[in-house]
């Protein structure tokens, strides 16, 4: 796929850092997606763009850059509510029939790993909250970079973003990459006993834009 956009391109980063490896059709329970795949190059971590319609030039899509979560997307985990954010993205995405997410490996945990988001679980089983146990391992909170998505986006040829996000850093970031942001869509979930203290640590440490008050 050819890089369209030069506004885009000219701030997204410079050279291209990936390969686009692969692509098919995706049949899921949200209706029929095309799935790409992109390489890092030198790397061997693959990330994946689910697309909804023809994005190539098309202004203030719909779409959500989301991070590897095993735990949530994969096996249901309760900790977080990152699998709901998942399917909430694509099923809206369905229902306007244009769109995209592209899903970022390598971001587990905020991009500490999961072996050591898991070391991280037991620290909060103890009553550290998600920002005290990365510390307390020694490692930072959150290292996770935007740059690979908005290289994607660029490929796909996406000049403008209605960003599915409760993170105000995640739209500042994809900024600085040349992606102009024109709204940011929260993502609504579920809040339950097993992760409301998360969310409140993400709202009240990490800067998120969450609300509480019809709890």
């Amino acid at each position: 796929m050819n890089n369209t956009g030069d506004q885009n391109t000219a701030a997204a980063g410079s050279d291209k850092i990936f390969d686009h490896v692969a692509t098919s059709l995706l049949p899921t329970k949200h209706g029929e997606f095309r799935i790409h795949v992109y390489q890092p190059l030198g790397e061997s971590v693959e990330h994946v763009a689910i697309v909804k319609g023809e994005l190539k030039g098309q202004e203030k899509v719909l779409v959500r850059v989301h991070s590897e979560c095993l735990t949530g997307d994969v096996l249901g985990s309760l900790r977080c509510d990152c699998g709901e954010q998942l399917d909430a993205a694509l099923g809206k995405i369905a229902a306007e029939g244009l769109g995209v997410v592209v899903y970022l490996r390598g971001h587990e945990g905020r991009g500490i790993g999961l072996a050591n988001k898991i070391r991280a679980y037991q620290l909060q089983d103890q009553g550290q909250d998600t920002v005290e146990a990365n510390l307390a391992l020694g490692l930072p909170v959150d290292t996770r970079d935007y740059q690979v998505a908005a290289q994607i986006l660029d490929d796909l040829g996406v000049r403008s973003v209605r960003l599915m996000t409760n993170n105000p850093k995640k739209m500042k970031k994809l900024a600085d990459y040349g992606i102009h942001v024109d709204e940011r869509i929260p993502v609504l979930t579920a809040h339950t006993p097993h992760n409301i203290g998360y969310l409140r640590t993400k709202q009240q440490k990490l800067g998120h834009m969450l609300d509480f008050e019809q709890e």
